[in-house]
């Protein structure tokens, strides 16, 4: 396909975007009003207890971002005028049948208008509520596919998934759907509606016991990371989101979808800008933590590669895979990540880290510098305990006594020092499948994506997804980093 042909693709259709506050959606509604103004309308689902407040959330968590600010420079006093002759944001929820929708009139327009549907809503949290997890990402992606089979000119349907649906799988990983029941210790088949029924079964349980918000949401975030390890995935956001590509696959009925499965999503490279992002995203709670002094050590094993990948690639892979697949009665896979095409080690990731602290220290409220000292590197978790028993067990133990001893003396210290503690570990827990992942990622569904874009003179900036262009050294220490400051660090 010519190039002008991907842009002309999204001339006068309609789209339905699920998930629209979220980083990636954000990044694909500004780049789809910026390139292709004749776009004839994006719906966008939010969360909101009617369109007007929808609307609101939409102007306030959007639009008003910086990442518009190339359009709002172009269009000036014209920009909202502009967007909104383009945008409708409706109210609804994922997790409802029929998208939440009340509006019997608007949801037979949507059905009637609608050409391509993205679902990125997710909930990323590694330890989220199992009951919360279950709705978005696994059923909420069936509530999309249901929703998405009314539209009756529909292209295209697309659902952002993620590349550690693998769980810690090593060596080559395919582009490969994840069948119906199937789970990665192979030992059982899993039954989606069991799972949903035990769910249920344990909040009444807690409801009629009088547990309290906070014991709930404690307990359902532990049964979920069980539920998770028990088949064999590292934690309850790639569990539920690999549950919710199970259902994609087994209730498709020959639609056109496309599971994008991106790694881990960073700043944005070239688009608009270098460098916007929006909240502290997998790898970048590890650098906030070392900038900030309160990380003194890395796990890093010998072998580990950190697959990242910019936002605004994930984006230009995903209106790709659009075009390509767009009336195709099949469901295929798309792995974006650097892994296959660029690798970085994680161990070059870590110096990186503590090279632009040594050089940018942090500063903190009272507008001090924060110094930081080299971390001490641990390449397999027994190391790393010997180290945590005695930089913090043991003191914790002795203060403990001493406290019995001393009416609470040192009570303010063992807090403290305590909460360091959970803080190292918490970290660890969450980051530990990844920290040792060894795997690789095979994209030759994407790379195909990639032909049409070399084989065209033009203006690589606007479609480029290939991974090897990027300089990790430069894109760490003068993109990714700066950008985290600037948009999350706050």
């Amino acid at each position: 396909m010519e190039l002008e042909g991907i842009f002309r693709f999204f001339e006068n259709k309609t789209i339905l975007i699920i998930g629209a506050t979220g980083f990636l959606a954000k990044v694909f509604v500004e780049k789809i009003l910026r390139v292709q103004p004749n776009v004839k309308m994006i719906y966008l689902l939010l969360r909101a207890s009617d369109n007007e407040f929808a609307t609101q959330r939409f102007c306030h968590e959007v639009i008003g971002l910086d990442l518009f600010n190339v359009l709002r420079k172009s269009l000036g006093a014209n920009l909202e005028s502009y967007v909104f002759e383009r945008v409708t944001p409706i109210s609804g929820d994922i997790c409802d049948v029929n998208l939440g929708i009340k509006d019997s009139i608007l949801r037979e327009e949507m059905w009637n208008e609608i050409d391509i549907v993205l679902n990125s809503a997710a909930t990323t949290n590694f330890d989220e509520r199992y009951d919360v997890a279950l709705g978005i990402n696994t059923f909420g992606a069936l509530h999309v596919l249901s929703f998405a089979k009314k539209c009756i000119k529909l292209k295209v349907l697309l659902h952002v998934s993620t590349a550690y649906v693998c769980g810690e799988k090593g060596g080559y990983i395919l582009e490969s759907p994840i069948y119906m029941g199937d789970t990665l210790k192979g030992t059982s088949r899993l039954d989606i509606n069991v799972e949903k029924e035990l769910v249920e079964e344990y909040l009444d349980r807690l409801r009629v016991q009088g547990a309290t918000n906070e014991e709930i949401t404690s307990t359902m975030k532990d049964f979920g990371t069980k539920r998770a390890k028990l088949y064999g995935w590292p934690n309850t956001y790639v569990y539920t989101k690999a549950l919710g590509e199970m259902l994609l696959g087994h209730f498709n009925k020959n639609l056109p979808v496309v599971i994008i499965r991106p790694t881990m999503i960073t700043s944005t490279y070239k688009e608009p800008f270098s460098g916007w992002i929006e909240g502290v995203r997998t790898i970048d709670g590890v650098i906030a933590a070392y900038g900030k002094g309160k990380l003194k050590c890395f796990l890093d094993h010998p072998k580990t590669i950190m697959d990242v990948i910019p936002a605004d690639m994930v984006v230009n892979s995903m209106i790709m895979a659009m075009v390509a697949h767009a009336n195709k009665s099949s469901q295929i896979i798309f792995h974006v990540g650097s892994s296959m095409r660029n690798p970085m080690k994680l161990s070059s990731l870590s110096d990186l880290i503590s090279l632009y602290f040594t050089q940018n220290p942090w500063i903190d409220r009272n507008g001090k510098s924060i110094k930081v000292s080299k971390s001490i590197v641990f390449s397999n978790i027994a190391m790393f305990q010997a180290y945590m028993a005695i930089r913090y067990k043991l003191p914790l133990k002795v203060l403990w006594l001493a406290n019995l001893v001393l009416f609470q003396y040192y009570r303010d210290i063992y807090i403290n020092l305590n909460r360091k503690a959970k803080a190292v570990m918490r970290l660890v827990d969450l980051y530990k499948p990844y920290v040792f992942f060894t795997g690789c990622f095979d994209d030759s569904n994407t790379e195909k994506l990639r032909v049409p874009i070399r084989e065209n003179d033009v203006d690589m900036q606007l479609s480029d997804f290939d991974p090897k262009c990027i300089d990790w050294e430069d894109y760490i220490l003068n993109t990714h980093i700066p950008g985290l400051i600037k948009y999350s660090m706050k």
